[in-house]
């Protein structure tokens, strides 16, 4: 059995703690330098921490604290034994595009083959209760957008979910199932074949540690990293209220691009895209061109159709500071540089200096309007 590693032990039993969420754990981690540092603290030092007061204290300093730590000891060795990866958000392997949200988990579990920081990402989302409508268009969707070999993103459940993932495994693109449990525990079992399949093209991703069980307030949390993982988000059937929406709402908040497949009027299944689609929220998917405009897909495309692959940056080529501007950059295409120090907790004179050097080498250029892009 391996040593453990004693940075990424301490990491996850930092987010096993009751109330520290997060947001906090960010918080801590920016004040402390490291988890280990956090944990290891006195209450003295703990307690100048802004938004950590004396109840959160105690729950650092006393029994709780053995508790995450013995915790973390179980999870670190499970991991190893099942091929999980722990990627706690300074990870190199962690999603840039989970770093731009605000509300981002601190740990992921991951179990799978593909790079989360896939060029072209799409999420498609819908009803449990999907009408066969409903799952022709959703093979119809992954089949239109086969040529750019994107990652397809759904959440592991009953109706639309389900037929994504399948789809994209039919098509043999890589898909991720973004679940609501832990990684053992596969819900609704149902799905069990599929997603062991997805495990060797694509993968399946949580914020839950091993063990956690279906409980409702789990999906919304689930919701928001497939918004977050996706560059765009197509909801192919929903009724009026449910999971699907709450996804388009949160991708909306965002700031990210939602499309929806239009039905008939009448169709309780059909009536939440249609809603989307009549207030402006979503823009309407009637064919591949219409996800490739909106995301910007077609320009990655030679005039003979062929795909051309996005430009991939190695973390090896790169010193740690630099490597996060350059992560920024891959999920937001182009940024302002006060925006940039903002993202990656770097001052504005450090970034300003490693985008000039970024520059000379040829990864990145400036824009009007102190805006930087990759190359």
């Amino acid at each position: 059995m391996q040593v453990i590693n004693q940075d990424l032990f301490h990491e996850v039993a930092l987010t096993l703690f009751p109330g520290i969420g997060p947001q906090l754990t960010r918080q801590l981690m920016s004040y402390g330098g490291s988890a280990k540092n956090v944990l290891m603290a006195p209450p003295g030092r703990l307690r100048k921490i802004p938004g950590v007061g004396p109840a959160m204290v105690a729950t650092l300093t006393g029994g709780e604290r053995t508790l995450a730590l013995n915790r973390a000891e179980t999870i670190l060795r499970q991991s190893e034994k099942d091929g999980v990866q722990l990627l706690f958000y300074t990870h190199k392997a962690f999603p840039a595009r989970l770093k731009q949200i605000p509300d981002a988990p601190a740990l992921l579990y991951y179990q799978g083959t593909s790079n989360l920081n896939h060029p072209k990402t799409v999420a498609l989302v819908g009803t449990r209760q999907a009408t066969d409508y409903g799952r022709e268009q959703t093979e119809r969707i992954v089949k239109g957008v086969a040529s750019h070999n994107p990652l397809i993103i759904s959440g592991l459940a009953y109706g639309i979910d389900i037929a994504a993932h399948r789809a994209a495994l039919q098509e043999g693109l890589e898909t991720i199932g973004v679940m609501a449990t832990g990684l053992d525990v596969i819900y609704p079992p149902t799905h069990r074949k599929t997603a062991e399949k997805m495990l060797t093209q694509g993968g399946l991703l949580t914020e839950f540690p091993f063990g956690t069980k279906p409980d409702k307030y789990n999906f919304p949390a689930r919701n928001r990293i497939i918004a977050g993982l996706a560059d765009g988000t197509v909801v192919v059937e929903a009724a009026k209220k449910g999971g699907a929406l709450i996804t388009a709402e949160i991708a909306l908040g965002y700031n990210k691009d939602v499309l929806a497949v239009p039905g008939n009027i009448g169709q309780p299944t059909s009536e939440g895209c249609n809603a989307l689609i009549k207030d402006h929220k979503a823009a309407l998917y009637s064919e591949p061109k219409d996800l490739e405009e909106l995301l910007n897909w077609d320009a990655a495309l030679h005039q003979t159709g062929k795909f051309k692959p996005t430009p991939t940056y190695q973390a090896a080529d790169f010193s740690e500071e630099e490597f996060r501007l350059v992560e920024v950059l891959m999920a937001a295409k182009e940024e302002l540089m006060d925006n940039l120090s903002w993202k990656t907790q770097l001052p504005v004179n450090q970034v300003a200096s490693l985008l000039l050097g970024l520059e000379f080498r040829g990864v990145v250029k400036s824009l009007p309007g102190k805006k930087y892009v990759l190359v």
